[in-house]
C-alpha cells in the first residue's frame, strides 16, 4: 500500500535513513507501486510490496546514500 507521509514508512527505513532520503524512499515506492501493479510487469514471483520496496531502495543509492556502520549517510562522492 502507498504511503502518505515518512512516518509511514517501515521502521527498517526510518530508523536508517536520514530526513532527505527518506522522502526519496517513499516516492520512488509509491511510483513503483502503482507502475509494477500486475505480475506481468513484475519479475520472477515478487509480489508488488517486494517490488516497490526493491525500487525505493535502488533509488535511495542512486541518489547518492550508501550504508555506513549503522545508517544510511549521503556519500562523500
Amino acid at each position: 500500500m502507498p504511503y502518505k507521509n515518512t512516518k509511514e514508512l517501515p521502521d527498517n527505513v526510518r530508523n536508517v535513513l536520514p530526513d532527505h532520503a527518506q522522502d526519496i524512499y517513499k516516492e520512488a515506492y509509491n511510483s513503483a507501486y502503482e507502475e509494477y501493479d500486475t505480475p506481468e510487469e513484475r519479475r520472477g514471483d515478487s509480489s508488488r510490496e517486494e517490488t516497490a520496496h526493491r525500487v525505493a531502495w535502488s533509488a535511495v543509492k542512486k541518489a547518492g546514500y550508501e550504508k555506513g556502520d549503522h545508517k544510511w549517510h549521503k556519500s562523500k562522492d
